[in-house]
């Protein structure tokens, strides 16, 4: 019997697709409440091995959406954040880039789209994300994961340009799980 060694922390890279889904000046965030915290997330997940990004994307906002990003406008690119940050658990954490995009919907789109999200646990069961419509300018101090409140925030309007695709870096160092 071989004894598989464990990975270092951040040893292993994992790509998370995420988009910022905009109808007017409201932008779709996932809250999840837990029992000591709430926490918001923008609709997306993890790419799976040897999956297209753009199929990723579709697949995660179609899951937990409902949206056909056919029917949504843009898709752009917007920011990057890269995730080097102890997670609590038994496993070691990845090293994660969530690559996060840009789509806009109109008010009859958005009115199809899903209020609620389920979450696999590893355990089989589902943790239930309420999907909110939050003006984006009052992101900035909401419990967001990655966190892109101040830079959504900062957006002088929804279709604004962005200078610098590259947000800070998430570490140990300037961030801690709740």
């Amino acid at each position: 019997m071989t004894n598989t060694p464990t990975p270092a922390p951040f040893s292993r890279i994992r790509i998370r697709t995420g988009a910022l889904v905009f109808c007017g000046d409201d932008v779709a965030l996932i809250r999840r409440d837990r029992a000591d915290s709430t926490h918001y997330t923008p609709p997306g997940g993890n790419v799976e091995d040897g999956e297209d990004l753009d199929v990723a994307l579709a697949r995660e906002l179609d899951e937990e959406l409902g949206l056909d990003t056919a029917l949504a406008e843009g898709g752009d690119l917007v920011w990057v954040v890269d995730q080097r940050v102890t997670r609590p658990g038994p496993t070691p954490p990845p090293r994660k880039l969530h690559l996060i995009y840009r789509f806009h919907i109109s008010p009859e789109l958005r009115a199809t789209l899903a209020e609620q999200e389920l979450d696999e646990l590893p355990d089989g069961s589902h943790e239930v994300g309420v999907i909110e419509w939050i003006d984006y300018r009052k992101t900035a101090e909401l419990p967001i994961f990655p966190p892109i409140g101040p830079a959504l925030a900062a957006l002088a309007d929804p279709r604004a340009a962005v200078a610098n695709a590259a947000l800070d870096a998430v570490t140990d160092a300037n961030y801690t799980w709740l």
